[in-house]
């Protein structure tokens, strides 16, 4: 039987002043990166990507390892690797996004700390290498149309669950044209629970972050608060701003 060729969609990039945005085949912005400051978030959506922080001692953040499904531009895999210092995986579908990330994006290459897998994230974090290790899983998984997310049911975030460590979270951008908010954090509080998920407000784009706590905890404000002072003060994150509306699904 001949082996079937997977037909990738054409990766791009497009240059916005200082900012370079990566596209797939499509006008849709896939990740951006600003030039002079490559390890720079530069998206809203993207930093409350990194909102895990609040539940973690932020000297221990060092120690973790995160994990992230889909690479995009590169800019979480990179936050993660240069500025926490953390050991950083990507699963990216999609070589030419790999090339691309390299070329265009200043990903570094592989090494001890930092390392990206070409394969489909559906089925590689069920290998058990990856069970009970994650501490950040940062899932951001679109193809080229930006209609709704690739993976979105019940038993991939089963899966997602099962990597993760006792204090791991993971976060999951919800976005597109086609895609339901409610149904969404409908499957995802089946697996986690409902009282381990919360949920930022939607941002201008249209993107909403949902977090879900593999442990579920429900931290006082005020600890969140001083949590955020010190992600604000460490890494330069907008942390104080997320706590105006990251809130558990329960109350929404």
């Amino acid at each position: 039987m001949k082996k079937q060729t997977l037909i990738h969609p054409e990766v791009n990039f497009s240059d916005e002043g200082p900012v370079r945005h990566l596209h797939l085949g499509s006008p849709w912005i896939q990740g951006s990166m600003l030039m002079d400051e490559p390890n720079v978030l530069v998206h809203e959506y993207i930093q409350r990507m990194m909102a895990w922080l609040l539940f973690v001692d932020a000297d221990t953040v060092p120690k973790r390892q995160a994990l992230q499904l889909g690479l995009g531009a590169g800019s979480l895999t990179k936050y993660c690797h240069k500025v926490l210092r953390m050991k950083t995986t990507a699963i990216e579908l999609n070589p030419q996004v790999l090339h691309a990330c390299r070329g265009w994006f200043k990903l570094p290459a592989d090494n001890s700390r930092i390392q990206v897998i070409l394969a489909d994230a559906s089925l590689e974090i069920q290998q058990p290498r990856w069970l009970g290790v994650v501490d950040a899983l940062q899932v951001d998984l679109y193809d080229d149309d930006a209609a709704a997310p690739v993976l979105d049911s019940a038993e991939f975030y089963a899966d997602c669950r099962r990597v993760l460590t006792d204090e791991g979270c993971m976060t999951v951008n919800l976005f597109g044209r086609a895609s339901s908010f409610a149904k969404s954090v409908d499957k995802i509080s089946q697996v986690f629970g409902a009282d381990a998920v919360w949920a930022f407000k939607s941002t201008r784009e249209g993107n909403t972050v949902v977090l879900a706590q593999r442990t579920a905890s429900r931290p006082k404000r005020v600890v969140l608060a001083e949590r955020a002072e010190v992600i604000q003060n460490r890494w330069g994150l907008p942390a104080v701003k997320w706590l105006r509306g990251f809130k558990p699904t329960l109350t929404l």
